[in-house]
């Protein structure tokens, strides 16, 4: 029961009170004392001739002008509002305490770290947050407001942690605890100042758990650290561009450019241009190539193995000692540039066929990093698909969707011959079906034939040879599922045992993640 006593300022009148809750061996739960002159008590139920008594007995207490039952006290009230506004609030909040542990967080933070209240609940702060010292903060006089950049499981956050203050009974500002909110934004948002260089992504943005994700990354950590060439193989659509990026963030040179040249799209002169600059002409007063404006950092050469014969030339030259000349000057020009490069070709077989200069292959290959595809890596696909739901529900500004039963299985069932980018457009598509804020297996549009099934945009670059060894390896893992045997599968495709054996071999196709 909760009981409001109305009273005058006396001193002791509280403590004849609570002897005569003392006497009648009621236990006291709480009390409030207000500042106008009514005290709250909370107390355990009791028979209603007692209760009767007892509310006799207070209001001959000299100084009470009244008593009255209550069903809720003003601390009570106060903590529900505040808790049905947390549970509101789209932010992830959590309050720490003053030993710098996790003692409430609201659903949206239980969402963010995937786990239950018992696991959170208790749990260190610095584990959580190992960006930010909070025992060195909650030790600190006069503790202020902080704001840092932190990155959760691939995703960008701005945290602010808020100190709490209680007076004392000197009138003195005491911190109590700390509120931690986490606000979702875009990389390119942020204020330089919370991030070295907007816009570039660290190693903690790249998401997965499969051994050889891990793998890759603590081989990539190392490389990043050195100067020399990196050669970034892998399919369309594994993230090749991503990991470039990571590296350079890891790197010495993180504070100076990183720029990407698309060896792709440019004819010859244009692409020589763009590398090396031009000299000042009559109408112009030169232009700066890519690798003198990168001068410091990094230059990425995506799909550098359509690189054609004349500029492999020109990059040899500049691979054995930094040095070129701007198109159309006899000035040398050196730099001090990391080159990092990618390509979805199999080089060697390149330089095989001699389509590839084999001098700049050796050049290029010092150091290299094969990004598996998608499909051998499958317990990766659950935490990259929570990851792009949560980057969609920031960007079409709704709730991140709950996931049908089911559907993690459906997802990694799937070949993903697009890998990465094809599982992030299906799910940009299934997010725009979402109704009642699940997401299905119907709002999840894979094609249902198995030529359809590969014949994607996705899978439609580089070539001839390229797209059809992505559709040979999708065809056999999709009908691996149904004869996940060599003998069962070389039988459905009428071909022998030993050449089913061998392409299983070849795309990796049934071996566990």
């Amino acid at each position: 029961m909760r009981l409001q006593v109305f009273c005058e300022d006396r001193l002791g009148l509280t403590r004849e009170l609570l002897d005569i809750l003392a006497r009648r061996s009621i236990d006291l739960r709480g009390i409030e004392i207000d500042q106008v002159g009514i005290i709250y008590l909370n107390c355990p139920e009791i028979e209603f001739d007692e209760f009767r008594q007892l509310m006799s007995e207070i209001r001959l207490i000299s100084g009470v002008t009244d008593v009255r039952k209550i069903q809720f006290l003003p601390a009570e009230r106060e903590h529900r509002e505040l808790r049905a506004l947390l549970e509101t609030l789209s932010d992830p909040v959590f309050s720490v305490n003053l030993n710098g542990k996790v003692d409430m967080a609201n659903k949206a933070a239980f969402r963010l770290m995937d786990c239950k209240e018992s696991d959170l609940i208790g749990e260190v702060a610095n584990n959580l947050f190992p960006d930010f010292n909070f025992t060195h903060w909650l030790e600190r006089d006069n503790a202020g407001q902080v704001c840092r950049q932190v990155v959760i499981s691939g995703m960008d956050y701005l945290m602010e942690v808020m100190p709490v203050y209680v007076t004392d009974s000197e009138d003195n500002d005491v911190l109590a605890s700390a509120v931690i909110q986490l606000k979702q934004v875009s990389m390119s948002h942020l204020p330089t100042t919370l991030y070295r260089t907007a816009g570039e992504h660290g190693f903690e943005h790249l998401v997965g758990q499969s051994s050889k994700f891990r793998a890759l990354v603590n081989q990539a950590k190392k490389f990043a650290m050195l100067d020399a060439p990196l050669l970034i193989q892998g399919e369309t659509g594994t993230g090749k561009e991503l990991l470039a990026k990571a590296c350079h963030q890891r790197s010495h040179r993180a504070e100076q450019p990183f720029l990407l040249v698309n060896c792709v799209s440019m004819p010859d002169d244009a692409a020589e241009t763009e590398l090396f600059g031009c000299a000042p002409g009559l109408d112009h007063d030169g232009k700066k190539g890519q690798f003198e404006q990168a001068d410091g950092g990094t230059v990425f050469l995506y799909e550098v193995g359509e690189m054609s014969p004349h500029l492999q030339i020109k990059l040899l030259r500049f691979m054995q000692d930094g040095t070129f000349r701007r198109v159309g000057e006899e000035r040398e020009i050196k730099v001090d540039v990391r080159v990092i490069c990618s390509t979805q070709k199999n080089l060697a077989e390149r330089v095989a066929a001699g389509q590839f200069r084999e001098d700049l292959f050796y050049r290029l290959n010092v150091l290299s990093l094969n990004v598996p595809p998608l499909r051998e890596r499958p317990s990766d696909i659950q935490p990259l698909a929570e990851l792009f739901l949560n980057q969609f529900s920031a960007e079409l500004g709704q709730e991140k969707p709950m996931l049908q039963q089911g559907v993690p299985e459906f997802l990694t069932q799937y070949s993903w011959p697009g890998n990465i980018r094809q599982l992030r457009n299906v799910l940009f598509r299934a997010m725009t079906q979402i109704e009642d804020g699940c997401l299905t297996k119907d709002d999840i549009q894979l094609p249902e034939t198995e030529q359809a099934a590969f014949l994607t945009e996705e899978t439609m670059e580089g070539s001839l040879d390229d797209i059809m060894k992505r559709y040979e390896s999708g065809i056999l893992s999709n009908l691996y599922r149904s004869y996940p045997s060599t003998r069962k599968l070389a039988k459905r495709l009428n071909v022998s045992h030993t050449a089913v054996a061998n392409k299983l071999r070849e795309y990796a196709i049934g071996k566990k993640p």
